[in-house]
C-alpha cells in the first residue's frame, strides 16, 4: 500500500467492520432467542454481550498496537503468554470453530431454499447435504485457482446484508403492537428464571459477534490513525443496534411460541407473517447472497489460519505449502475435508443450524479466553507502558479485567454440553501438535500444566462420545 490512493477512507473502514460482523447469524435471531426468552431478557442478553464483546475488541485493538510483532493471528497471544500448547489449542480451535461456522453456512442455505423447495427440508437432507458438498468443491476448486473477493463483489455482498435486514426493521417497527409485546415481555409460557433465559442465549451472542476481532486488522490501511478507533466504534455500534431491534420487533408482532417454532432462517418468515410470501423471498435472496459472500471469506480464513500457524510451526509444516497460485492449498484441502465430513453429520441432527451454531461458539471461546487473559496480563505487568501512552493503564486494566470476566462466563452460561462436546474435537486434535513437534525434534509437553490440559481434554472427549452413543446428549 505504497500510495495515499491505496489507502482506505473512515467510511470505507467503517464498511469492513460492519461487512465483517453482518453474517448469517443476524437472519437466524428471531427463532433463536424466542426459543430460550422474552423480550426482556433478550434486552439484558444484549447488554451483557455487547458490552463484553466491546471490551474484548478494545483489548485486540490494544495488543495490536503494544504487540505489533505478534502478527501471527489470534493463537499468537495465547502461544505468548501461556505456551506452546495453549498456543496450539487456541490456533486449532478458532481453525475447527471456523469450520463449523462454514457448515452452519451451508445449512443455512439449505433451509432457506427449503422453505420453497421442500426435498431441501430443514437443510440436513440427503438432497440438501449433496448440493451442500457439491457447493463446498466448487469453492474450493476456484480458491484453488486463486480466485479472491474483488472490490466489486464485497460491496454487492455487503449491500445485500444490510438492505433486507433495514428493510425488515422498519417494516416491522411499523406493524408494532405494544400489547403484544407486553405479553411476550417475560417470555409467556416459558418456565425457568430470567437469568437462566439469560444464559441459554449467551453462545448464540459469540456466533453472531464472531468476526469483531478481525476489525484491527485494517488498521495499516487507514489514511488518518484515529480513523480505526472510529470505525471499530462506531461499526460496532450500528451491527449491534440492527441485532438488537431484529431481536425485539417481532415479539410485537407475533406470540413467542410462533417465533420459537418458525424455520429458518426465522427473519425471513417473520417478514413472511406480516407482509406476505415476497417477504420470504426477498430477505432470502438476499441471506443467499450474503451468505455465499461470507463463505468463500470465511473459507479463505480457515485456511490461512492453519497456514499461518503451520509457518509458525504450531502446526505441521505440510500445511505451509502454497500452490503455483499462491494460496495455501493442503491447509484449504485440509478445511474442506472437514466441512465436508461435518456437513454429512448434520443428516443425523434434530437442529442442523443450531448445533452448529452452538459449537462454533463453544470453539471460539478458548481462543477468545486466552487473548483477554493475555490482555489482562500484559496490563498488570505494566509491559509497554513505560514507552506507550501509559496514562491508559488504569483504562486497560478495567477493559482487560471485564473481558476476562466476560469470557469466563461464556464458558459457564454456554453449559458442560457444548464445552465437553468440543472436548471431543479438541483432544484427537492433540495429534497436530505431537506431529508438528516431532517434526522438530521437541518434547510434546514441556510443563505440568500441559499434561493436565491434555489429559482434561482427553477425558472431556471420553465423556462427551459416551453421551452421544447413548443419547445422553442430544443434537
Amino acid at each position: 500500500m505504497a500510495s495515499s490512493e491505496q489507502k482506505m477512507s473512515r467510511a470505507q473502514l467503517t464498511a469492513m467492520v460492519v461487512g465483517g460482523m453482518v453474517g448469517a447469524g443476524i437472519f437466524s435471531l428471531p427463532r433463536t432467542f424466542a426459543g430460550a426468552t422474552g423480550p426482556l431478557g433478550a434486552v439484558i442478553a444484549w447488554l451483557i454481550a455487547g458490552t463484553g464483546m466491546y471490551m474484548l475488541a478494545r483489548v485486540f485493538q490494544s495488543l495490536a498496537e503494544r504487540k505489533p510483532d505478534l502478527d501471527a493471528g489470534v493463537f499468537a497471544y495465547a502461544k505468548e503468554g501461556f505456551g506452546d500448547y495453549p498456543g496450539f489449542l487456541s490456533a486449532f480451535g478458532y481453525w475447527m470453530g471456523s469450520c463449523i461456522g462454514n457448515v452452519s453456512y451451508w445449512v443455512l442455505i439449505k433451509s432457506t431454499l427449503g422453505a420453497f423447495f421442500p426435498i431441501f427440508g430443514e437443510g440436513n437432507t440427503v438432497v440438501a447435504i449433496v448440493v451442500a458438498s457439491i457447493g463446498i468443491w466448487a469453492f474450493h476448486f476456484m480458491i484453488l485457482k486463486g480466485v479472491q473477493q474483488a472490490a466489486a463483489i464485497n460491496k454487492i455482498v455487503t449491500i445485500a446484508k444490510v438492505i433486507p435486514i433495514l428493510v425488515f426493521i422498519v417494516i416491522v417497527a411499523f406493524a408494532f403492537k405494544a400489547d403484544l409485546f407486553r405479553f411476550n415481555l417475560y417470555g409467556g409460557d416459558l418456565t425457568g428464571s430470567i437469568m437462566q433465559q439469560v444464559n441459554a442465549t449467551m453462545l448464540v451472542t459469540v456466533f453472531v459477534f464472531l468476526g469483531i476481532e478481525g476489525a484491527s486488522v485494517y488498521s495499516r490501511y487507514a489514511r488518518e490513525r484515529n480513523d480505526v478507533g472510529f470505525a471499530t466504534i462506531s461499526g460496532f455500534f450500528m451491527v449491534t443496534t440492527m441485532m438488537v431491534l431484529v431481536t425485539l420487533l417481532p415479539y410485537a408482532v407475533l406470540h413467542r411460541a410462533e417465533i420459537a417454532g418458525m424455520r429458518q432462517p426465522s427473519m425471513a418468515t417473520v417478514l413472511e407473517a406480516v407482509v406476505g410470501h415476497w417477504g420470504a423471498v426477498f430477505v432470502s435472496i438476499g441471506l443467499l447472497i450474503s451468505v455465499l459472500g461470507a463463505y468463500l471469506a470465511w473459507s479463505l480464513i480457515c485456511a490461512e489460519v492453519m497456514f499461518t500457524a503451520a509457518r509458525t510451526k504450531d502446526m505441521p509444516k505440510v500445511f505451509a505449502t502454497e500452490n503455483a497460485n499462491k494460496v495455501p492449498s493442503v491447509a484449504l484441502w485440509a478445511t474442506n475435508i472437514v466441512v465436508q465430513l461435518l456437513v454429512i453429520t448434520t443428516y443425523w441432527s434434530r437442529d442442523a443450524f443450531a448445533l452448529m451454531l452452538n459449537l462454533t461458539s463453544a470453539m471460539a471461546l478458548i481462543p477468545f479466553l486466552f487473548v483477554a487473559a493475555y490482555g489482562l496480563m500484559l496490563v498488570r505487568r505494566r509491559e509497554t507502558y513505560d514507552t506507550i501512552r501509559p496514562q491508559e493503564h488504569t483504562r486497560d486494566l478495567i477493559i482487560a479485567a471485564i473481558a476476562t470476566a466476560y469470557t469466563i462466563f461464556l464458558l459457564y452460561a454456554g453449559g458442560v454440553k457444548f464445552i465437553v462436546l468440543s472436548a471431543v474435537l479438541y483432544a484427537p486434535g492433540t495429534a497436530l501438535y505431537i506431529w508438528a513437534r516431532r517434526e522438530q525434534g521437541l518434547p510434546v509437553f514441556t510443563r505440568v500444566w500441559d499434561w493436565v490440559v491434555f489429559i482434561l481434554a482427553v477425558v472431556g472427549a471420553v465423556i462427551g462420545i459416551y453421551w452421544l452413543a447413548t443419547g445422553y446428549v442430544d443434537v
